[in-house]
């Protein structure tokens, strides 16, 4: 298995961010036919015929994505934010800018090098040239412009609840509950390793460095080692940007409690602040603090501050509603 050795500092000098590069990276890998979450498939039915044309008429990008993503595979020097991620964090243009300058600075023959060790051949003649990184940059930048950039900020917003409630986590449960699970193959296994997947790979101290954590809409998500001192784990998503059926209310929960409030109770697997739901449902920040305060006072929810953040979860009664509401939409189903 693929193991990561770790101490408590590196733990300690660890954090959580967002990373306009890494939902790229995510959303360049889903227009190319690798899986996503659920929730993206209105996006993806909107932007692929653009993609299509876009690869069709220029041969390096069609390269490029086939070298770039072959299976369990991503090179390092996409995997990896820069390192001043979060320095701009209200200004999600000059991080990218910023990001997507060190894909540009990146050394033709690095960037030749990461793509090879995933290839398993030799590499195509439209990726030999010295402007190789650069041409990368720009399919990045066209998938930013032209994909992402006009959802970037509802994107960002589901983004920062789902890091709101890990972090959340990590103060009740530790580490160990905050990495189990956190994306496909990856758990805690104590004793300060860390399993980041099921791969066959030779152990890796990471020494004294620390991990980034960035949430994407890759359903899998990757890791990435920038060497000697970047190291980043990127997880899907959390609930938000999962499969709406999963988070629709079931039709009794509607009729009970009016189909908005229910909507809320429903999205409330994992605690939430009051932007991340109004981001998750589309519904004003008026109506969904007011839909809010009624549960709060039917018991339904809870909540408990976390930082800067509010956080609203279901109690046991919340809980107990919305399973039996979803039993019996099955037997009316059956």
């Amino acid at each position: 298995m693929g193991l990561w050795l770790l101490d408590a500092d590196v733990l300690a000098r660890s954090r959580f961010a967002v990373s306009p590069l890494v939902e790229t990276v995510a959303a360049l890998k889903a227009l190319d036919g690798h899986p996503t979450l659920p929730g993206q498939r209105a996006w993806l039915d909107a932007h692929s015929p653009a993609y299509r044309s876009r690869l069709a008429g220029d041969p390096f990008s069609a390269a490029f994505v086939r070298a770039a993503f072959p299976p369990r595979w991503l090179p390092d020097f996409l995997a990896t934010p820069a390192d001043f991620l979060g320095a701009s964090a209200g200004d999600a243009e000059a991080t990218f800018a910023g990001e997507l300058r060190r894909i540009r600075e990146t050394p033709a023959g690095v960037a030749r090098a990461d793509l090879l060790a995933g290839l398993g051949g030799p590499l195509p003649a439209e990726l030999r040239g010295a402007d190789l990184p650069e041409r990368a940059a720009e399919l990045l930048e066209w998938v930013w412009t032209r994909t992402l950039r006009p959802d970037w900020p509802r994107r960002q917003r589901l983004f920062e609840a789902d890091i709101v409630s890990r972090t959340h986590l990590l103060s009740s449960g530790g580490w160990a509950a905050t990495l189990d699970g956190m994306r496909p193959g990856m758990r805690w296994l104590g004793h300060g390793r860390l399993q980041i997947n099921t791969y066959d790979l030779p152990p890796l101290d990471l020494g004294d460095t620390g991990l980034l954590f960035v949430p994407s809409t890759s359903s899998r998500g990757w890791v990435g080692s920038d060497r000697p001192d970047r190291h980043t784990v990127v997880y899907p998503c959390r609930g938000i940007l999962a499969d709406p059926a999963r988070s629709a209310p079931p039709a009794a929960l509607s009729r009970l409690l009016g189909p908005v409030r229910a909507e809320i109770l429903a999205r409330l697997e994992s605690p939430t602040s009051t932007t991340g739901l109004v981001a998750a449902t589309g519904h004003g920040l008026g109506s969904v603090g007011g839909h809010l305060r009624v549960l709060l006072d039917a018991q339904l929810v809870r909540r408990r501050r976390s930082g800067r953040y509010v956080l609203y979860f279901r109690t046991a009664d919340g809980d107990r509603l919305v399973r039996l509401s979803r039993r019996s939409d099955e037997r009316t189903a059956g």
